[in-house]
């Protein structure tokens, strides 16, 4: 019997919460619960997502980490291969299917930014590199948020993926 569309985005989000929570990365761990969610698994994509937490190497100082992971899993499924690499068009449905996602959590948090996001979550930036801003972050319920957040993007990428024709493995 095949799961629900509801199903599968419920199984998204709460997998990217729990994943956020007990894995952190969140890059990997958008990437775990879509795929998860979906039925498919592609390792090199997850090992790419590694070191794409907290906008890059947890700088803050770039996209969120769980928009560019969920975007890796939009460009797996509905992107340019190499055989196609010199058309220029071809990867069109990828570039239109990621600004979605990303004008849904432009539209959600604010920005796509890490340290702009953090902001609006949590009401500062967090240096993690800082042992004592580490501390705060965790106080300030970092986990939670972000954890949050990571199953808002998986849920919203799942979507987009499913409305435009995956068919989810059993």
């Amino acid at each position: 019997m095949e799961e629900s569309t509801d199903l599968i985005l419920e199984k998204a989000f709460e997998l990217g919460k729990k994943y956020e929570k007990e894995c952190t990365g969140c890059a990997q761990t958008s990437i775990a619960a879509i795929f998860d969610a979906l039925g498919i698994w592609n390792d090199d994509v997850f090992k790419a997502g590694s070191g794409l937490a907290d906008g890059l190497g947890l700088t803050g100082d770039g996209s969120c980490g769980a928009l560019v992971g969920a975007s890796m899993v939009i460009g797996y499924i509905f992107g340019r291969e190499h055989k196609d690499f010199k058309k220029m068009m071809k990867p069109m449905k990828s570039y239109a299917l990621v600004k979605e996602l990303h004008d849904q959590l432009v539209e959600k948090y604010g920005s796509c930014r890490c340290y702009n996001v953090q902001e609006s979550l949590m009401g500062r930036t967090y240096n993690l590199w800082d042992p004592n801003d580490l501390k705060e972050a965790f106080k300030s319920g970092m986990m939670e948020h972000c954890s949050e957040l990571v199953g808002n993007i998986a849920k919203l990428a799942t979507k987009i993926i499913l409305d435009n024709g995956f068919k989810p493995k059993k």
